[in-house]
């Protein structure tokens, strides 16, 4: 729990606005707003020129409408290139409404090069480790739900025309601001049975009316009916709002468990079929060193694994002890989020991105649906209708509700449309941004701090007779992530991690292979090239692999051993012929 504790301690003596409001800061950003995509792109930039020995803007592609997908990559050189270390990859706003996602992924970036030299915790894990990042994987949905009406669920999609409906024409029934606002409220519909009526505290609420008995037989009803969406039906088929633009989602395109579009909808074509994810999809495959992965979404307070189907829940069997250690670390910094799992806490999902990550690349990955609920009630449960007027009214000064309004409907007649803006849920406010974004970053460090760290124990030397000997290597790994998932490892995914001998003049090395525990007496070669050790396991987290090789040669002689990995830093060492077992040192 050393980590654990570093970490929080990082956040707890200064607040992160003090932070940003040091002098020796090197940029200005603030989270106390949500930026527009270009200013994502320009802020973006601007940081990396304030640090150009740590961060590289790098463009990966262009969105459908042109604008620019980009990666920031964060390494220290001086410790290395960024493809001999463990990685991280980080993303968000794959769904163009989850706007916080963006200005969680800036923060972290922001945070890391900020504090590198400053706070022990972030420099040690800096130099250590490298990380990609991905600010906004859906430039155009952002943009758009910026630019265009919309409701705090639309503009999830890329903006590629697509025919939802199927009814051969592209994007043509799209919502409609009919009162002005900005955004896609609800539209009310007089009825004489009605299952709502206006309040009469607050005529810009609609209570809703149980059709209960009077006491003169009648029933009681209310003389508004919900008439759904605010919007028309542009092209005269009896639905509204069904065909807007784009329409499909980026986060079922990718090949682990992609399904077409009768299935999963909005999957694409085929894997990859979006310029977005196809760029994203390029880059990583360019850094098997990969160790860990994390998607921020929105919204519900949730920290997900997959699988995203139950019949992949065998990929993540060998791992869910690595998955639950750090999620549960997770429940304990993000207060009101829950750990679950994708398919059976959540809904099924086919060709996820994090399911992607995990199940193809052997990446420990999760997602973080970000804000809750939770956490504007005083005991952190759900809040109460009360307690959400309280909210909206008294501590947001209404400024996510629009008044209802009265409008002519050409089809519906006299409607009423109002209600809650695109500001009205998903996001928190602006003054709970920076909280939600420090405490996400801090989960997300806590994962990257537990990618592996793998060192060379004790050697234990035996002589077994004259010029002959048995050593037995430990490699020993202190984090929760194995240098191979068991995913990896039953999968065949990427390189095996390897031990290379290298021997002086008149060493020999006769067999080789691993051993369960140092002190095993019992040791069966398993190599043909004894001078190479391929761990196909690789290194367990929190935990040692032993290799065993028997040398020949004079005693003195010194073998040189190299550890190397795709997902962990490699070693070089070296190892004595000289009795190092108490028992042989007592016969000298």
């Amino acid at each position: 729990m050393t980590s654990v504790l570093a970490l929080l301690a990082t956040a707890m003596p200064a607040s992160p606005a003090a932070a940003q409001d040091r002098p020796d800061s090197k940029s200005a950003l603030r989270f106390d707003h949500y930026r527009e995509f270009d200013t994502v792109v320009s802020e973006s930039k601007a940081l990396a020129a304030a640090h150009p020995n740590l961060l590289t803007y790098i463009e990966l592609g262009k969105s459908v409408e042109g604008r620019p997908m980009f990666a920031l990559v964060l390494n220290n050189p001086k410790t290395g290139p960024d493809t001999d270390k463990p990685a991280m990859y980080i993303d968000g706003n794959i769904h163009g409404n989850e706007i916080n996602a963006t200005e969680t992924v800036l923060y972290t970036v922001w945070y890391l090069v900020e504090n590198h030299g400053k706070l022990e915790p972030i420099t040690r894990l800096v130099d250590r480790s490298a990380f990609y990042f991905v600010p906004c994987a859906n430039p155009d949905g952002r943009q758009n739900w910026f630019d265009l009406q919309s409701s705090p669920h639309s503009s999830r999609t890329g903006y590629r025309p697509t025919d939802d409906d199927r009814d051969g024409a592209l994007d043509e029934d799209g919502p409609d601001d009919l009162d002005g606002d900005g955004s896609i409220g609800m539209m009310w519909r007089r009825d004489p049975n009605g299952t709502h009526r206006r309040s009469e505290l607050d005529p810009n609420e609609m209570e809703r009316v149980d059709p209960l008995p009077r006491a003169d037989g009648t029933i009681r009803r209310g003389d508004w009916s919900m008439a759904g969406m605010e919007g028309l039906d542009n092209d005269g088929d009896g639905q509204v709002n069904e065909d807007g633009p784009g329409g499909y989602d980026m986060n079922r395109n990718w090949p682990a468990g992609w399904n077409p579009d009768h299935v999963q909808g909005g999957a694409g074509d085929w894997p990859f079929s979006y310029p977005e994810t196809d760029a994203i999809g390029r880059f990583i495959a360019t850094k098997p060193n990969l160790a860990a992965g994390q998607a921020y979404h929105n919204t519900g307070g949730m920290i997900l694994r997959g699988p995203g189907v139950p019949q992949r829940e065998g990929a993540y069997a060998g791992d869910r002890g690595t998955y639950d250690a750090i999620a549960r670390t997770g429940e304990q910094m993000l207060p009101g989020y829950r750990s679950m799992v994708i398919h059976s806490d959540l809904y099924p999902v086919h060709g996820g991105f994090v399911n992607w990550l995990a199940e193809s690349l052997g990446v420990v990955s999760f997602t973080n649906e970000l804000w809750t609920e939770k956490r504007i009630s005083q005991n952190g449960g759900d809040p109460s209708p009360q307690m959400r007027d309280i909210w909206q009214d008294h501590v947001l000064f209404g400024q996510t509700k629009s008044p209802l309004k009265e409008v002519d409907h050409p089809t519906l007649g006299k409607v009423l449309v109002g209600g809650g803006t695109k500001w009205s849920s998903r996001i928190p406010p602006a003054f709970m941004l920076e909280e939600e974004c420090h405490r996400n970053m801090a989960f997300t460090l806590f994962h990257a701090n537990e990618m592996p760290r793998v060192s060379m124990g004790p050697s234990l030397v035996r002589r077994l007779g004259d010029r002959l000997w048995e050593v037995t290597i430990e490699l020993r790994n202190d984090a929760l992530i194995p240098t191979r998932t068991a995913r990896a490892a039953q999968s065949r995914i990427g390189i095996a991690d390897r031990v290379a001998l290298t021997t002086p003049s008149g060493v020999e090395i006769a067999a080789s292979g691993t051993v369960e525990r140092r002190y095993d007496r019992t040791f069966t070669p398993e190599r043909e090239t004894p001078r190479v050790v391929v761990l196909d396991e690789g290194v367990p987290g929190r935990g040692s692999t032993f290799v065993r090789f028997l040398a020949s040669g004079p005693e003195g002689a010194e073998i040189a051993v190299a550890f190397t990995a795709e997902k962990a830093t490699d070693l070089k060492g070296s190892v004595r012929l000289a009795a190092s077992d108490p028992a042989e040192q007592a016969k000298k």
